[in-house]
């Protein structure tokens, strides 16, 4: 009797370097392990960055960050003819005046506004090795964004770590209020991050004042938003502080701003900040806190304006001509 065996889906296989498993299986991330096996199953056959990208079902920047990860940590060699010939229009391009720019780092590292360069996946991968905290960061923001990070996005988070001199602490902190808010993307931790390096915020109480700062800009502007019937926006720098003033300074409730929102676009016919902020600034000077008071003024000016003598008194050119002469046209 003869036997034949019957292999199945082992009768089409590829190999996998075991220097994956090894070194990369903790620091690599699913897109990254994706795309190696993909490339693996090519079997040296050509690809483009479309190619991989549409497989993976990713952006083309995703699928470049992954190869690029696999090359710098020696497991791929790719020889792309799109790629030498990069490398070769690369090699003229630092003329004898682009090459001096090094010399002048030294004065650019004394700038309060550095921004270092991006390490690659292989330095990365290195520092990972060598410092657990580093390796929790990474994990632990992947959970509070809720996606794998890609090569970039680890990268950037070294550089934050690394260049920008903020602790591992810090950085969840940031990286968990730029979740809860809407904006977890690294473009805005990187931006927030920049800012906090130069302003010295770099221990947790620091961070925690900061952040209780901005969460209270940001429920002011929301107040304003919602009184005042505005689109859903962005505020400006103005805006904020304005808002800052309103709220939480002066701690007009939602109707104050309501009323000084109605007066100012009664006036003038539109939403001018500056106008109203003239409106808001009298009443906290004079002690008016409430609708009833507001409307007492009102007719205040309008029983001094009969006393002297005054035909009529027009409540929207009243308003209209206090508020201009501090506001030059309320903007």
């Amino acid at each position: 009797m003869q036997y034949q065996t019957k292999s199945g889906i082992w009768d089409s296989v590829f190999a996998v370097p075991t220097a994956v498993v090894d070194q990369n299986l903790k620091l690599a991330g699913s897109v990254q392990l994706k795309a190696l096996l993909w490339v693996l199953r090519q079997g040296g056959a050509s690809f483009s960055d479309k190619d991989l990208s549409q497989a993976l079902g990713v952006s083309p920047a995703d699928a470049r960050d992954a190869l690029s990860y696999w090359q710098e940590t020696g497991v791929l060699q790719l020889q792309a003819s799109g790629m030498k010939q990069q490398t070769e229009k690369e090699k003229p391009a630092p003329s004898p005046v682009p090459q001096k720019a090094p010399a002048s780092a030294p004065v650019a590292h004394f700038s309060p506004l550095p921004r270092p360069e991006r390490p690659g996946p292989a330095f990365v991968s290195k520092r990972l090795e060598e410092n657990k905290a580093l390796q929790c960061l990474m994990l632990d923001t992947e959970q509070i964004l809720g996606h794998t990070l890609s090569a970039s996005d680890m990268g950037s988070l070294l550089l934050i770590h690394d260049n920008y001199g903020l602790p591992c602490d810090v950085i969840l902190m940031l990286v968990q209020y730029a979740a809860s808010s809407g904006k977890g993307n690294m473009h805005y931790i990187d931006k927030v991050a920049l800012n906090w390096a130069d302003e010295g915020i770099t221990t947790h109480l620091q961070a925690e004042q900061r952040l209780q700062k901005m969460t209270d800009l940001s429920r002011a502007w929301s107040t304003v938003q919602q009184a005042m019937g505005l689109p859903e926006r962005a505020p400006t720098e103005r805006e904020k502080k304005y808002a800052e003033s309103w709220v939480l300074q002066w701690h007009f409730p939602a109707p104050m701003l309501k009323l000084a929102y109605d007066r100012c676009v009664d006036a003038i016919g539109a939403f001018r900040p500056g106008y109203v902020n003239k409106i808001l600034e009298r009443w906290h000077r004079e002690g008016i806190s409430t609708a009833e008071q507001a409307a007492a003024e009102t007719s205040q000016h309008r029983q001094n304006r009969q006393d002297a003598n005054k035909p009529s008194f027009d409540l929207d050119a009243y308003e209209k001509e206090s508020m201009l002469k501090f506001t030059g046209g309320g903007r």
